[in-house]
């Protein structure tokens, strides 16, 4: 579930590139339990859409379980990318039609010129990520002089940062140490850390008994790390009307979640290989959004509620730690004008 900055794609990004089409006449993944009927619409090219295992993006699993995408004449074949970084860097070499990804790690390959178009917003992390502290330490005026760590570079850099800033700190006036996730939880927990930047499942692994605690999470920065809906240029310019669709089937499976939410929950559980009952909990810290939210999200606005606006403090976020240098052309790639006619349509 890890939220990376997308710095891992400078090395990989320093010359240009160029996208290839990944479009093929190949038939859909297996539907089961499917609600089309024998007059479903033929399927089309084959879409390949993408993502890293978020549970924000696992409603996709609903629209191919219950032949959403069949109803609307799609074929589409999912790729879930265990790594993270192999997800990106497939959207940035033309090997996925949509994606999900962090508004946050896109600036990078949109500063690089790869031509990608924001089209929606699936969620926002609402606690999901979080800064969390030893017991004793009660504000982070606390943290003066004291041992903290988290990943350089990513949105949970980026969190603690926010953080310090609202409390009138600066990352100087801590001794920072740059670790993984995976390492600075259990150093956490074993006392080795006064406070870490995490991000789930360490931050409930790190809080389960009574030695930390959330200092400062997501859910006080709503919109700060906010998953978006990525397609191809090509695709949103030569097949708009399948962007349209794949949008449509997407509101539609969180309609039927909202109907149906066991069978929903199973689906998605099943899909993320996790029993149903510890998955569940996993959507307290996940705001997924609705259209009209979605919409809202693409208004030009000074705070992290704007999609232009998170995605421009990320790059002087960047630029500050020496890891970009050209602005995100984020003007050219977010484009709410699907979201606005499928609002039109739905009515």
């Amino acid at each position: 579930m890890k939220k990376i900055v997308g710095w891992v794609l400078i090395l990989l990004l320093s010359s240009s590139i160029a996208l290839a089409g990944c479009s093929s006449g190949s038939n859909d993944s297996k539907q089961t339990g499917g609600t089309e009927s024998s007059s479903a619409p033929v399927q089309g090219e084959k879409i390949v859409l993408g993502f890293n295992p978020w549970p924000g993006y696992y409603p996709w699993f609903i629209a191919q379980e219950k032949g959403i995408f069949k109803k609307y004449g799609l074929n589409v074949e999912i790729k879930v990318f265990p790594v993270l970084s192999d997800e990106l860097n497939a959207i940035s070499g033309g090997n996925l039609d949509i994606a999900g990804a962090t508004i946050n790690d896109l600036v990078v390959p949109l500063s690089k010129g790869v031509k990608l178009k924001v089209v929606g917003v699936y969620d926002i992390s609402n606690g999901g990520d979080a800064f969390v502290v030893k017991n004793g330490i009660n504000s982070f005026q606390d943290l003066k002089g004291k041992n903290v760590a988290t990943e350089l570079g990513t949105v949970d850099h980026l969190l603690m940062l926010v953080g310090m800033k609202k409390a009138g700190l600066k990352e100087s006036d801590v001794k920072f140490t740059n670790m993984s996730i995976n390492d600075a939880g259990p150093a956490l927990i074993a006392g080795n850390l006064d406070g870490a930047s995490l991000y789930e499942p360490f931050v409930s692994q790190a809080i389960a008994g009574d030695k930390a605690k959330v200092l400062f999470s997501s859910k006080n920065v709503p919109g700060l790390i906010t998953d978006v809906i990525t397609v191809k240029e090509e695709l949103a310019q030569k097949r708009p009307e399948d962007v349209k669709k794949l949008l449509m089937a997407w509101y539609d499976a969180l309609d039927y979640w909202k109907q149906h939410p066991d069978e929903s929950m199973e689906i998605m559980a099943k899909a993320a290989e996790t029993p149903v009952d510890k998955y569940k909990g996993v959507y307290d810290g996940i705001k997924i959004f609705n259209l009209d939210e979605s919409i809202q999200a693409f208004e030009k606005k000074d705070d992290y509620s704007s999609l232009t606006y998170t995605g421009m403090e990320t790059y002087a976020f960047l630029k500050k730690l020496g890891m970009m240098d050209s602005e995100p052309k984020l003007d050219q790639a977010l484009d709410v004008h699907f979201l606005q006619e499928i609002k039109s349509e739905r009515k």
